[in-house]
């Protein structure tokens, strides 16, 4: 239990001391004015209170991913925390910040268009496709997620729970923000957390040994999947994940200061890694081995895992509570993926969107299109997200790294990470079968080898350019 608690008090610190470290580098400016208030509009720039903020931007960014990948992660044993730890603090955090505060300082740009700024138009088209493909995908699996584990709960034809999300998803997306999701937030928020400390304090309670397996040296995965680069594809959200970037720019413009983004943006990946580390903690504490995790997450996927360990710990009705998190959880991110979606359509067409007919155009489209994709077996294709969203992931932090080495600051605290990112996502698509199939081996040099001549070139190309500081405008 101490290495639980040892990985908890390391992830907040990292929030007091490393988070204030990045807040520094970037320089915030708190008499400049923020989007809510430079470009209020009553339904996507809207001056909202931060604690409200920051519950809807760890909402956005939660999703399924810090409970599933987490338990996936748990496989590989104690390494897996880890990295959330690690990528928390060096990584995630960076990532979400950036995304963040370089959406305020860009007016709540949508990340393609931040990207592009950096690193060109071709990076802004390129981001542009592959962002929407992106939510696409995870809009429509945040539908169908849900609707399986209500039907579960229920016996609700899943049909028909799918059609109910999807007028959800459609009602959020075009209703000001503050209407629906800044109302119900909040008590989505207190669920989660209800959840996360339940599930910690059951295991307490009915005497588990929290990570029983301490051995770090040793990879314990049952298919004997290897640690690099699986891990830091599969264990995505909880320490970094691409899929942040396109959700930060939703509270950027809601936002009401800059010296609330370290709360808003580094908080909430903190919060999620501490989610994290329950559920990788739970996976290697509740059963007796990975080989009895890995069978329950073949037969029943991991949410079988949630259902069964919730029940365990939290009795019939906690149990309840806790999978009714679980399906509210993608439903969350679900409704704010599709929002993302029209908003950056909506900058790619310079469509205003003040008015609902304005929306309309672009959102009745957009969710013919989702039904279409929830109609089709796309697993093919959504076995290429951990990689795609890694990738995104990676875009983002060399894009903060050249924003920084512009300005003549500290880039190396958005170089590292980017340089590892580079690294993992290379050695993947390398070596996975859904990719070129290569050896490891080979694979791994070649990752190693394209990170370093990226390194390489962002030193030769990337110059200070005499603008370290921007025109601040006093905030209201």
């Amino acid at each position: 239990m101490l290495y639980f608690l040892l990985c908890v008090g390391i992830l907040v610190l990292g929030y007091f001391t490393y988070g204030v470290f990045v807040e520094k580098i970037f320089g915030i400016q708190p008499d400049r004015k923020t989007p809510c208030w430079t470009k209020e509009d009553g339904v996507d720039y809207i001056n909202m209170p931060t604690w409200k903020v920051f519950f809807i931007q760890l909402l956005d960014i939660a999703g399924l991913g810090p409970i599933f990948g987490p338990i996936l992660g748990a496989l590989y044993g104690p390494q897996a925390l880890l990295w959330i730890v690690i990528g928390s603090i060096f990584a995630g955090g960076v990532h979400d910040y950036f995304s963040g505060m370089l959406s305020v300082r860009s007016g709540g740009k949508s990340i393609p268009e931040v990207v592009g700024d950096e690193m060109g138009q071709f990076a802004r088209q390129t981001l542009r496709v592959f962002s929407v493909i992106l939510l696409l995908l995870v809009g429509v699996v945040f539908i169908l997620g849900p609707a399986k584990l209500l039907s579960s709960m229920t016996g609700f034809n899943v049909q028909l729970l799918v059609a109910l999300i999807f007028v959800y998803y459609f009602v959020a997306t075009i209703l000001p923000i503050d209407k629906i999701i800044g109302r119900l937030y909040p008590i989505f928020g207190a669920l989660l957390l209800f959840m996360t400390i339940g599930i910690t304090f059951g295991l307490i309670y009915h005497g588990y040994e929290f990570l029983p397996n301490m051995d770090i040296s040793t990879n314990v995965h049952p298919g004997d999947l290897p640690l690099f680069p699986l891990l830091f594809i599969t264990l995505s959200c909880g320490a970094l994940s691409g899929f942040h970037s396109t959700q930060s720019p939703l509270m950027a413009r809601c936002m009401r200061n800059e010296k609330n983004g370290r709360v808003v943006f580094y908080g909430a990946m903190i919060a999620e890694g501490i989610i994290g580390l329950v559920w990788a903690t739970a996976g290697m504490s509740f059963y007796d081995s990975p080989e009895a995790l890995n069978a329950v997450i073949a037969a029943q996927s991991p949410a079988g895992v949630v259902n069964q360990v919730s029940t365990e710990l939290l009795g019939v009705f906690g149990g309840f509570l806790a999978v009714l998190g679980v399906v509210i959880l993608p439903i969350t991110s679900g409704d704010t993926a599709f929002r993302s979606t029209r908003l950056i359509l909506a900058e790619t067409l310079r469509l205003d969107q003040t008015k609902i007919n304005k929306r309309l155009v672009i959102a009745i489209p957009l969710f013919v299109v989702a039904f279409a994709i929830s109609l089709v077996d796309f697993n093919i294709i959504w076995r290429y997200f951990g990689w795609s969203n890694q990738t995104l992931s990676m875009l983002v932090l060399w894009s903060a790294a050249i924003w920084l080495g512009r300005k003549g600051k500290l880039h190396w605290i958005a170089t590292v990470p980017a340089v590892f990112m580079t690294a993992v996502d290379t050695a993947f698509i390398l070596q996975a079968k859904i990719g070129f199939n290569l050896p490891a081996d080979i694979s791994n040099i070649v990752a190693v080898i394209v990170a370093a001549i990226s390194l390489i070139a962002f030193l030769i190309l990337v110059r200070p350019t005499g603008d370290v500081s921007e025109e601040a405008e006093p905030a209201e």
